[in-house]
């Protein structure tokens, strides 16, 4: 079963939002921080550490 991945994160935001309820400016800074963040010259390096 193939699940598209933007379909997979709104699920699992949606069940965390609901679940441990954080304060939705919270959600806000982590979205936008995590889109910003996505597009600037630190995201090779991101990549790395991550991988």
């Amino acid at each position: 079963m193939d699940v598209p991945l933007w379909l997979a994160l709104i699920v699992v935001g949606a069940l965390g939002i609901k679940l441990i309820r954080p304060p939705w400016w919270l959600v806000a800074v982590l979205l936008l921080g995590g889109y910003l963040l996505a597009d600037s010259l630190l995201a090779p390096g991101i990549d790395t550490a991550v991988k």
